[in-house]
């Protein structure tokens, strides 16, 4: 092991992964199934983690992982608006998801930020959203069967 560290966090990763498995194998499908879903691939990429640092090959040079050598030739102001930009999308698609609830939000906003922010054709933005709405509403809506709230306008019109 590189530090006792990584022996103590992974251990934590193992109590909590098992203890949310056993407690999700209890519940019924669809409300187990989303604990499931991340607790059995984390349990297994940590107990693979475990093994490849006791009995894996040692790594014969040191240094970082992944060779990454950032740019520092973008100018701070155009830094500090995409940041801004970014986070603006993020703060309207949760606005959008309290007041239109997910099912109307989700082919909205894969809409609207195909077409403002990445500047896609109108065609690859309609058939990029009907993708991503099939997807949503087939997963989460047909399949697992997730009836999600109404948004906040929804419920203040009565709808």
């Amino acid at each position: 092991m590189k530090s006792k560290g990584h022996l103590y966090f992974g251990t934590f990763l193992v109590l909590i992964s098992g203890y949310a498995i056993f407690a999700a194998s209890q519940w019924s499908f669809k409300t187990g199934f989303f604990p499931l879903a991340v607790a059995i691939p984390l349990l297994v990429l940590t107990l693979l983690h475990f093994y490849l640092e006791l009995f894996g090959a040692p790594e014969k040079r040191q240094g970082p992982a992944v060779e990454a050598e950032f740019s520092n030739q973008v100018p701070p102001e155009v830094a500090r608006r995409r940041v801004i930009t970014m986070f603006s999308w993020m703060a309207a698609f949760i606005l959008a998801v309290y007041l239109v609830g997910f099912p109307l939000t989700v082919p909205l906003f894969v809409f609207l930020f195909l077409k403002i922010q990445s500047q896609v054709s109108w065609t690859k933005s309609i058939v990029l959203t009907a993708i991503a709405w099939f997807f949503f509403y087939g997963l989460f809506q047909r399949l697992v069967r997730i009836q999600f709230e109404t948004g906040a306008l929804q419920s203040w019109l009565g709808m």
